[in-house]
């Protein structure tokens, strides 16, 4: 029989944000453990560093600029194949606890979060639990999913609403500030979460998964999605965390001069301070460790229940975050910070050791579909990564291809190439990785011979269409 399958994500975790990878002050000990007897990827990019065109991404195993899903406001196309139906038409059962947003726009998913398209994009046995700005968005007499419903049960819910009201006014207002406007600081932004640890979203989260686990069927091979919230923005960890990391001596962000940076991503900065944006990183370094207790819970509950001898477990988050870097929050910038995301497998017939190799997220699901002992999906993107964990020394990639909505991105092992085919980007952007791997100058006219090698390289990943194509 196939082995189970238990793909944990978190969302918008930078790749350097964990114990293991040495980063100081970030506490990690149960992905740490995962990574000591398994595998982790160091080089692991996502294909789109927004959450929308990154799920699409991972669901399909095509890269979102070939199905022009690139802005978050795009949909899973109903025709094109998921690897959930997949794995559901070979008998796996397929679980999804928490995030999904392979449907943004339609923003109810239901009481029990298995509203009918979570079953028309292959689960079958869906808990789809809404994002914490999605569940802070929704009227206060009506929950938009599970969490909230559960929030109101608890009558925590209004509190809870009338707190992210607050929340998303403030940084609506920093984002969407004339062009002629100062940059704007936040302080809501990173406050912490008006609501105790036990209801918080990605403990609900936690709580819903162990429970799947508790009650999936005997005799068939399960493959379970659980997808943490979290350490999204905003950082607002309950305030047990938060206490936990108020002085935290983690990296500091590292800043520029500006200049070198296309002229849209200079209007995206943020006013805070030097220590307002350490204070984001103490608040985003907090949940994270939040989420990582649950999913200690969570491999907990894989043993109780005699099932960790025949699962894989793998981690991984569907972008990064900037975390100040730049004076920048969030994603949606060809910078590593948002683009660059961490991966650990471990599980029976997992190898242990570090693979330097680069990989992309489309690989992932390549991979899943690999040791679901299934044959690859038609016309999908992804090499599968199986072979790298049983020996993490093999290589991969040439290069990696990462696409946003306003920059087409190839990244090598030396060097990153970002073109911008928005009309308003007034440059195009090379780096060399090696010599200047925190992209501080930019060497697009400096090595002009490299770029254009490095452009043609891409066309060819992505065609012309796909180089130039804007969405919208």
């Amino acid at each position: 029989m196939p082995a189970n399958t238990l793909f944990i994500t978190t969302d918008q975790h930078r790749w350097d944000w964990l114990g293991c990878h040495g980063t100081p002050g970030v506490e990690t000990p149960n992905l740490d453990a995962l990574a000591s007897r398994g595998v982790r990827f160091t080089h692991h990019v996502t294909n789109s560093s927004l959450c929308v065109p990154a799920r699409i991404g991972l669901a399909t195993g095509i890269a979102p600029v070939r199905l022009r899903t690139l802005r978050n406001d795009d949909v899973l196309p109903g025709h094109v194949p998921t690897y959930y139906q997949h794995l559901r038409d070979a008998g796996y059962l397929v679980g999804a606890v928490g995030k999904l947003d392979l449907n943004k726009p339609a923003n109810d998913n239901g009481r029990n979060g298995d509203r009918p398209d979570t079953y028309k994009w292959g689960f079958t046995h869906p808990v789809e639990i809404e994002g914490k700005m999605h569940a802070g968005l929704a009227q206060p007499d009506h929950p938009l999913g599970p969490y909230g419903w559960w929030l109101k049960e608890q009558g925590l819910f209004e509190s809870f609403v009338a707190d992210y009201v607050d929340r998303m006014t403030e940084i609506i207002h920093a984002n969407h500030r004339d062009p002629g406007e100062p940059a704007l600081d936040t302080t809501l932004w990173f406050s912490d979460s008006v609501l105790p640890t036990e209801a918080f979203a990605d403990s609900y989260i936690g709580l819903r998964s162990r429970q799947w686990l508790r009650e999936v069927p005997d005799g068939s091979p399960f493959h379970l999605f659980v997808s943490f919230v979290g350490p999204h923005d905003p950082f607002d960890p309950p305030t047990e965390y938060a206490d936990r990391f108020r002085e935290a001596d983690l990296p500091r962000p590292v800043l520029d001069d500006r200049t070198f940076r296309p002229a849209p991503i200079r209007g995206r900065e943020y006013g805070n301070s030097e220590a307002q944006l350490m204070a984001a990183r103490r608040q985003y370094t907090a949940a994270l460790a939040l989420i990582d207790d649950q999913i200690g819970e969570i491999l907990v509950t894989l043993e109780e229940e005699g099932l960790a001898d025949e699962t894989i477990v793998i981690f991984s988050a569907d972008h990064g975050e900037m975390l100040g870097d730049r004076r920048l929050f969030q994603k949606n910038v060809p910078y590593d910070p948002a683009m660059r995301v961490p991966l650990i497998a471990a599980g029976p017939s997992v190898s242990n050791g570090v693979c330097d190799a680069l990989t992309e997220h489309v690989d992932l699901t390549a991979t899943l579909v690999d040791l679901a002992g299934l044959e690859p999906m038609a016309g999908t993107d992804g090499m599968t990564l199986a072979p790298h964990l049983a020996d993490p020394s093999l290589p991969h990639r040439d290069a990696a291809c990462i696409c946003d909505e306003h920059a087409r991105i190839l990244r090598t092992g030396s060097h990153k190439y970002v073109h911008h085919p928005t009309p308003g980007w007034d440059s195009d952007e090379l780096y060399d990785l090696v010599e200047d791997p925190h992209e501080l100058t930019n060497l697009i006219d400096d090595e002009p011979t490299i770029a254009a090698e490095l452009h043609d390289q891409l066309v060819g990943i992505i065609g012309a269409d796909g180089l130039s194509y804007t969405s919208g």
